[in-house]
């Protein structure tokens, strides 16, 4: 069993939106964490759990950021982390239990292994892992929007995401 050590100065949780109808607006959780342990020979062993801060929303607009973190969206006071807990892996998948202000639920996302490499800087054994889906905002109770004159919601209610994860790796 190996114990991967995160390394979050390499790391990255994105995502996007629709909005209006015509474009994305994008973002990132800046401040997170994840643990996970294994065998990289064999990703089904591949255990753990990410927890996101969710106050560390940036999607590079304050006024917006703050209506994130309010009760209309994150509400960040009563809810302040965002936790996954992986309970399955593929080689090509992960599964766990995905808990989004107080609402769990089971998601599947799209799970690639990127490799092995040694890093100069340490000499550390590291590996890289890019998780990308999408989740439905409504099943978490996020679920405010306005209707638009010209059809349709402001908002979509799919949240599309990338995760890019480096661990080094020990024994």
């Amino acid at each position: 069993m190996t114990t991967f050590k995160f390394d979050q100065a390499h790391s990255a949780i994105e995502f996007s939106i629709k909005h209006l109808v015509i474009s994305n607006v994008k973002g990132r959780f800046n401040d997170f964490d994840a643990q996970a342990e294994g065998d990289i020979n064999d990703l089904s062993t591949l255990k753990g759990q990410f927890t996101i801060k969710a106050d560390s929303i940036d999607t590079r607009v304050a006024d917006r950021d703050a209506h994130l973190k309010g009760e209309d969206f994150f509400d960040v006071a009563k809810y302040p982390e965002i936790k996954f807990e992986i309970t399955n892996t593929t080689e090509q998948s992960v599964t766990g239990n995905l808990t989004i202000k107080g609402e769990t639920n089971e998601e599947t996302f799209d799970l690639s292994y990127e490799g092995k490499s040694k890093n100069p800087m340490n000499g550390a054994e590291t590996v890289g892992f890019v998780i990308n889906g999408s989740v439905n905002r409504d099943k978490y109770g996020i679920t405010f929007n306005q209707p638009l004159e010209t059809g349709g919601l402001m908002l979509g209610k799919e949240v599309h995401f990338q995760v890019s994860l480096e661990f080094a790796l020990e024994d």
